[in-house]
């Protein structure tokens, strides 16, 4: 956002440089008369009222960025901007049967959040240890940066053990595996660099680890595999309909061929003999009639 800002600031004086030498060439200006005309053009274009605003803008954003870094930097109110993120996220994307927020499930665990999902509940962890990380970004001696480097890849350690312990447990009704979310691309993207191999030991054991972005795409395969199931269950149902129509089909068929070959057919056969018998009567009687 700063970046924005500063590239608008950078157009505005750019394209006031522009109109300047604009009418320089236009005009015979005498060089003690420039710096009068230069304070006219920016005083009547507004520029610096704008700039004014702008730098306003970019004061606001640097205090709200100061802001969010210094309450990062406690873990109870960092945890708690990783439980909404992540709420957020999932509300987003999510309808609010297919997902659940700090409820008991699986025996009373409590997780951050859970979606049902045709794999069974996936829960999600938000509570990231990133204090040793903040420390290793802070330190300014290299032997230092790298001891907190190593406390920190022990610290996602243990986190990833206590994960697969407690939230992957499929007789409970839990899926084969657990996301444990990190709320900032660039921690994600240091494991992915720094702790590769400690990342792929727990995604087989059914721990992934994921940041806003990678969750987000989980999170559409997950409703694209809801949706499939729906679909199969739907068309199941309309199977079964088929085939209870067909049994249907199948009684009246019966019911039609004893009513044909029986009935109806018996029927014709005596219609055509009353006809046979009428027709004789009426030879017989129109006989008898031309006695008269």
């Amino acid at each position: 956002m700063i970046l924005v800002i500063f590239s608008i600031i950078f157009l505005i004086i750019l394209g006031f440089l522009v109109i300047l030498i604009i009418i320089l060439k236009r005009s015979e200006i005498k060089p003690e008369n420039l710096e009068a005309i230069i304070l006219k053009i920016w005083k009547d274009s507004g520029l610096n009222e704008k700039i004014g605003e702008l730098t306003v803008q970019v004061r606001e954003i640097k205090e709200m960025h100061k802001s969010i870094e210094q309450m990062l930097r406690v873990p109870s109110e960092r945890g708690a901007f990783g439980e909404i993120a992540l709420e957020v996220l999932l509300s987003d994307q999510l309808p609010p049967e297919m997902f659940g927020i700090r409820k008991k499930i699986l025996d009373g665990k409590i997780p951050d959040a859970y979606i049902n999902s045709t794999a069974g509940i996936i829960c999600i962890d938000s509570k990231f240890p990133l204090e040793n990380y903040r420390k290793m970004l802070e330190a300014e001696d290299l032997k230092e940066k790298e001891n907190f480097k190593i406390k920190f890849l022990n610290d996602v350690r243990h986190h990833l053990e206590k994960i697969a312990n407690d939230y992957i447990c499929p007789d409970k009704g839990s899926a084969e595996f657990a996301f444990v979310y990190i709320p900032s691309e660039g921690v994600y993207w240091f494991l992915v660099n720094y702790a590769f191999e400690l990342l792929r030991d727990y995604a087989k054991r059914g721990v992934q680890v994921v940041s806003p972005l990678t969750l987000s795409h989980k999170i559409e395969l997950i409703k694209a595999g809801v949706h499939a199931k729906k679909l199969s269950e739907e068309a199941e149902k309309i199977k079964n309909f088929i085939i209870k129509l067909s049994k249907y089909f199948e009684e009246i068929d019966k019911i039609w061929k004893v009513f044909y070959e029986t009935h109806l057919r018996n029927l014709s056969g005596k219609a055509e003999e009353l006809d046979r018998a009428y027709k004789k009567l009426r030879e017989e009687f129109t006989k008898i009639t031309k006695f008269q």
